[in-house]
């Protein structure tokens, strides 16, 4: 076996006496890439905690270059040789690009031009094409996560860790990052990658590590994997036969008309956009980037507003409706489930019973005078028990679950609130496998018991294992509409790109 760069060797971690990881063991090879994948909860950012200086281990070691270290904190971590990344970036919003790079490692006197310079002739290398003046609170998610990356390279950092690196690019985007990994891989770094895109962990890994409820399962090289491999390992059963399912040979029959949206426009990313949603159906809304998909739901829940003139006709239950604010729309029945969990799902530091009877304070504003913390606990506890959320108890706080159960957390909030119509953004992103399936089967009982659903997606078995019907978006509209029973993924990307 060649260098090991990083080991940790039995090393546990545990909050309030409950282990996150136990008996872990695990080795990094000098220039190699290591993916670690699985379940939400298994272990795989406690562990990467460990390494970074995030948080410190309850029992065990940690060895650089066979040295045993400590780090307690992120610096220390750095000027040890190991940096991460994030799956939420940690950038400074309010400075500008360039200084996010060289925060930290300023000289006693700085030359504004001379950093801005410097950055720009930095990120054209790794081909990055993000401005070193632009404001980081302005930037999308994707190249907030290229200054992230960029950061880590900077460091000269002889470990890089990335957590979903790739959950916010594009496909070109992808290809960038992923050539930038084989060259940090050529000039010797060794990289720690964490997905669950397992697609991409077996495209770039050298070696694969699974861990199953904060247990080391197997170590092998990726050669020696393939998906249902690695499924298997990560939960313990076979879901080759259940994540995505199999083709659709029946679809649910389409209800009564909730939703209508005629001739919407919002600014330049909604255009004319026409389309229905039904009782009782999976309706499910695929589209590229920029199409225009999240932007017309955003309008429908009152998320934001359409154009003020010409900005189109929204009928609920045939009656028209416009909210400049979600609360309304909340009331009449209409919940959103956003694609971004953390911005904008839930409160970090409240506990999973307070997010979840936030969302029922929600429904019932005007209505309810007094607060109640026995009715929030037994509220929550019904919740975390009916969507299986893992947690110690109801009292601990949603930043410390895995992205799995913060999902179901999000999703709880809004059926606290009984809607009748209810807007899945993205629903699995981030989440592994096994919550991967608990979410497809919630979404498939809303539907049966009579629920008007809508699940926008832009992963494709998913949207096609889901819907009874399926509309493709284009610059801001749809422009086809298929049954789930004459639908293949050549006539939908057709659709999307044409």
């Amino acid at each position: 076996m060649s260098t090991a760069i990083l080991e940790l060797r039995k090393s546990t971690k545990k909050y309030a006496g409950v282990p996150a990881i136990e008996d872990v063991d695990f080795t990094l090879i000098k220039g190699e890439i290591h993916a670690i994948v699985g379940e939400n909860g298994a272990g795989k950012s406690t562990l990467t905690k460990i390494m970074a200086g995030v948080v410190a281990l309850t029992s065990g070691e940690m060895l650089i270059e066979g040295k045993p270290v400590n780090p307690r904190t992120p610096n220390e971590a750095r000027e040890l040789g190991v940096a991460m990344v994030f799956q939420e970036n940690s950038l400074v919003p309010s400075m500008t690009v360039a200084q996010n790079l060289f925060l930290g490692q300023e000289k006693y006197f700085n030359r504004l031009r001379g950093i801005y310079i410097a950055a720009q002739q930095f990120l054209q290398s790794l081909n990055f094409d993000v401005a070193p003046t632009a404001t980081v609170s302005l930037l999308g998610a994707a190249k907030k996560q290229m200054v992230e990356i960029a950061r880590a390279v900077l460091h000269n950092a002889k470990v890089i860790i990335f957590d979903e690196p790739t959950a916010s690019l594009t496909p070109e985007e992808k290809k960038y990052f992923f050539d930038l990994v084989i060259e940090l891989k050529k000039r010797g770094v060794s990289i720690i990658f964490i997905s669950h895109a397992l697609e991409e962990a077996l495209f770039i890994a050298d070696r694969i590590t699974v861990l199953r409820d904060g247990k080391h399962v197997v170590t092998d090289d990726a050669a020696k994997f393939d998906r249902a491999r690695v499924v298997q390992a990560m939960v313990g059963r076979d879901l080759s036969q259940t994540l995505y399912g199999q083709r659709k040979t029946t679809v649910r029959p389409a209800g009564k008309r909730v939703l209508s949206v005629q001739n919407l426009r919002m600014a330049s990313m909604v255009k004319n956009n026409s389309l229905s949603v039904f009782a009782g159906q999976i309706t499910g809304v695929f589209g590229l980037v920029g199409a225009g998909r999240t932007e017309t739901f955003k309008v429908v829940a009152g998320v934001i507003k359409r154009d003020f003139f010409h900005g189109g006709e929204v009928l609920l239950h045939d009656k028209p409706v416009r909210y400049l604010v979600p609360a309304p729309a909340i009331r009449d029945g209409i919940a959103y489930i956003t694609e971004e969990r953390k911005l904008e799902g839930f409160f970090e530091t409240m506990s999973i019973s307070r997010n979840i009877y936030m969302g029922l304070l929600a429904k019932l504003r005007g209505k309810r005078k007094l607060v109640s913390n026995r009715e929030a606990s037994s509220v929550g506890e019904k919740w975390i028990k009916a969507l299986n959320i893992r947690a110690i108890s109801g009292d601990a706080k949603a930043v410390e679950l895995s992205g799995g159960n913060q999902q179901k957390v999000v999703i709880a909030k809004s059926l606290v609130q009984e809607p009748d119509l209810l807007i899945f953004d993205e629903p699995t992103r981030g989440v592994d496998v096994g919550a991967i399936t608990e979410i497809h089967r919630l979404i498939n009982d809303l539907a049966d018991s009579g629920k008007a659903v809508v699940v926008i997606s832009s992963y494709l078995p998913e949207v096609m294992a889901l819907s009874d019907r399926l509309l493709v978006c284009r610059q801001g509209k749809v422009v086809e509409e298929f049954s789930a029973l004459e639908a293949t993924e050549e006539k939908i990307m057709y659709a999307a790109i044409h």
